[in-house]
């Protein structure tokens, strides 16, 4: 019998203390169903601490990482209001286990979304658009998961900054993005690494929020998932993404 609210408790504790815990996987056999519900208790804990849901991130939104991960869909996880930092913030890695950063595209919704939406429809459902930068950090030993385990951890997510809110462009095709460590590019990749066109991954979190009872409400950011791969950020004074048309997002780090 799979105790959810204690497998959700292990991970917050493991969120809060910056330790790392054992996959669930290893000892337990759950369904993808279970692992969004122990995402929801532990993001339930959260709530009662005075967090809110400020938005979602899309993952494996390349078709790369799903071949790697031996799957065929995206998984989605919710963004809670201390996940938030300003451009050029200063962060502490004390927080955070063995975190990683990734440059993103991030839609602002402009108005509460209800149901599965196509393409054409989630383009009038936006406020403006903006470079983004994620810190994922697996709440696991080795940052080694099932997809079960990732998607119960709340898909690693850790922390994002978005950067100035731009117009909406219809079109997000093959826009550089590069992915700086200590102003050094060390990935570069392109925006139709997200699914071929980012705007795809924005009608996936709509069918995805509607499937596992996620809200998307209006001012909320969706991550649409990450262009290259994600570069370990210890030991290093800063990050930032640099995204053509719409701008750099960055973050200081403080040890």
């Amino acid at each position: 019998m799979i105790d959810i609210n204690l497998l959700a408790t292990t991970l917050h504790k493991a969120v809060k203390s910056a330790n790392a815990t054992e996959q669930i996987s290893l000892k337990h056999s759950i369904t993808l169903s279970q692992a969004y519900e122990i995402q929801h208790k532990e993001i339930a804990l959260r709530h009662e601490e005075g967090e809110k849901l400020i938005g979602v991130k899309m993952g494996f939104t390349s078709e790369a990482k799903m071949l790697q991960m031996g799957v065929s869909d995206m998984i989605i996880g919710q963004l809670t209001s201390s996940m938030l930092f300003a451009n050029n913030d200063k962060i502490t890695l004390s927080k955070f286990i063995h975190p990683r950063a990734e440059p993103e595209i991030c839609f602002i919704l402009s108005e509460d979304i209800e149901g599965e939406l196509t393409v054409d429809e989630v383009k009038k459902k936006v406020s403006g658009i903006a470079a983004a930068i994620e810190i994922i950090d697996s709440r696991y030993e080795n940052f080694k998961f099932s997809l079960e385990d990732v998607v119960a951890d709340n898909c690693s997510s850790a922390g994002f900054a978005i950067g100035e809110i731009m117009p909406i462009q219809t079109s997000l095709s093959d826009l550089k993005i590069d992915l700086l460590i200590d102003e050094t590019i060390v990935e570069s990749g392109s925006s139709n690494d997200i699914l071929g066109d980012p705007w795809k991954a924005l009608s996936a979190a709509t069918r995805l929020a509607e499937t596992y009872k996620i809200p998307l409400k209006k001012g909320m950011y969706v991550m649409a998932g990450a262009a290259t791969s994600a570069h370990f950020i210890s030991g290093h004074l800063s990050f930032s993404a640099e995204i053509q048309d719409l701008g750099q997002i960055g973050l200081a780090i403080s040890n």
